[in-house]
């Protein structure tokens, strides 16, 4: 079947099916001889695996571990029901986060007058605030709240700087 097929099949949409291919996550596909992708049943497995895979909030990173797994017979359930289990940790942290979000913006729009006057104080914490990240986010399973370019230097803005470590 062609990528449009496959697609439809796997509820991947064709442009993560190629992209999932350029960065080595299922093998490139077998080309016609046009260079149209075909696809088999196998191959529509996988991706349905991928898709409930990311369906669940696991990265790119920890479906190649998953994935990796699943190819091996001989893998120890062990290490997939730990896989999860440090999934789970990783999605209630970052639930708890969220409702904090939640909690500190309900506080600030209770106290914001949202009339005609120009102070505000949402804003005047947005400014003032900049709570330090308690950890690291887990790579296997994605950052939360972060993407890219969330530091990037904006006009008439300044960032705290870091202090330069030398190596």
């Amino acid at each position: 079947m062609n990528i449009g097929e496959a697609a439809e099949a796997s509820g991947v949409s064709a442009k993560m099916i190629r992209y999932y291919e350029q960065i080595g996550l299922i093998e490139p596909a077998v080309r016609t001889e046009s260079g149209y992708r075909t696809y088999s049943e196998n191959d529509i497995h996988t991706l349905r695996f991928i898709r409930r895979s990311r369906d669940l909030g696991f990265s790119v990173e920890g479906i190649e571990e998953l994935l990796a797994l699943w190819r091996d017979r001989s893998r120890q359930s062990s290490v997939v029901k730990q896989l999860a289990l440090d999934h789970i940790a990783d999605l209630k942290r970052r639930i708890a986060e969220l409702e904090g979000m939640v909690g500190t913006l309900q506080t600030l729009a209770k106290c914001c007058s949202g009339d005609h006057r120009p102070d505000c104080p949402i804003l005047t914490d947005l400014e003032t605030s900049a709570p330090a990240r308690s950890q690291p986010a887990s790579p296997r399973f994605g950052a939360p709240g972060e993407h890219p370019g969330a530091h990037a230097k904006q006009p008439g803005r300044q960032r705290a700087s870091k202090p330069k470590v030398r190596r």
